[in-house]
């Protein structure tokens, strides 16, 4: 019997926390790793760290044609993928306040669009892989239901159940990851009977650990993300015109698309 070739991954939203630490992780099973990031300079330095494993793949993943690129280069380099982790995408709120249109618009843009071209770019690949698995990791902004939270509501749990439909003929599994949330009616006060501190790495595994048997949900039962999510300046996260309208109270930010 012939030796199995490595994995090879897509990840998004590598650059930082959960993200970071995926990548680390998965490459040091020895897999191949496609590395998306606002940062090149992350992905490079994964480059240098594990020679011959990380095929560097930036960009802005909110632009439709930066995605297919990517998906191009991947093909020409890979010709398939076995499994994607979509982690790219922000998770900011307003204390108090109403959601003003611009914090709306940047949080389905980077979550919902950037996540849903990730995903036709990648659904070829898939088919053309081996055991194949689509993963997405959802921020809190995108999970909870629209009487929560403004901008997102239920839109990752809808982009992914139409994945799971459309690739299910093919034998693809799809798994979302959310933060902390079985049921997302419950109120947050009763998602969390045994929080957990994890750190990046901690959470990264947990997730790993999961995914190895392809569940449709897994559930990270933590009691602050920051950690997992760090969250930059404003400046860097939030469209130039949105005035006041910025997270005040540490919620997290996922690896930027």
């Amino acid at each position: 019997m012939g030796v199995r070739p490595p994995r090879r991954y897509w990840l998004t939203g590598a650059g930082n926390g959960i993200g970071a630490s995926l990548a680390e992780a998965i490459l040091e099973t020895g897999a191949y790793l496609a590395v998306s990031s606002n940062s090149a300079r992350s992905c490079e330095t994964l480059s240098i760290r594990y020679p011959g494993q990380v095929l560097i793949a930036p960009g802005n993943l909110t632009d439709s044609q930066t995605v297919r690129e990517i998906g191009e280069h991947i093909t020409r380099q890979w010709g398939a993928l076995d499994q994607v982790i979509l982690n790219a995408g922000t998770a900011e709120y307003v204390d108090g306040q109403p959601a003003d249109h611009t914090l709306i618009e940047h949080i389905v843009r980077s979550n919902l669009l950037a996540a849903s071209f990730c995903i036709e770019v990648a659904m070829p690949l898939l088919r053309a892989g081996i055991e194949s698995h689509l993963v997405g990791i959802a921020s809190l902004a995108t999970y909870l239901p629209p009487s929560k939270i403004e901008a997102g509501g239920n839109g990752m749990r809808h982009l992914f159940e139409s994945a799971r439909a459309e690739l299910a003929p093919a034998g693809i599994d799809v798994t979302l990851v959310h933060p902390g949330f079985d049921d997302p009616s419950l109120e947050p006060d009763d998602c969390f009977p045994a929080p957990c501190h994890w750190s990046p790495e901690e959470a990264a595994r947990q997730v790993l650990d999961h995914l190895v048997e392809r569940p449709r949900e897994v559930a990270l039962p933590i009691a602050s993300m920051t950690g997992l999510w760090p969250l930059p300046s404003s400046a860097e996260t939030l469209p130039a015109d949105s005035g006041s309208c910025q997270a005040k109270n540490g919620c997290p930010i996922k690896g930027r698309p």
